[in-house]
């Protein structure tokens, strides 16, 4: 796997009784977890994933930015 360099945003969701990962960066790409080391660790694997179904479509893949700022 790449090195991973993009931001992940991890809350938890009393609806989804989980925590959840949304990698702004990279549209749709999230994932969750009865843990927070669940949740990150799928995380990982998915934006893996997004980075390879995105190569395989040929579209472009977004630079890390590192830290976003929120309004």
């Amino acid at each position: 796997m790449e090195n991973i360099k993009y931001e992940m945003v991890v809350y938890w969701s009393e609806n989804d009784d989980a925590y959840l990962v949304e990698v702004p960066e990279l549209p749709g790409c999230m994932a969750d977890g009865r843990t927070y080391e669940e949740a990150i660790k799928n995380a990982l694997i998915i934006i893996g994933e997004w980075i390879e179904t995105a190569r395989e479509l040929g579209r472009d893949i977004p630079q890390p930015r590192g830290r976003l700022i929120y309004a």
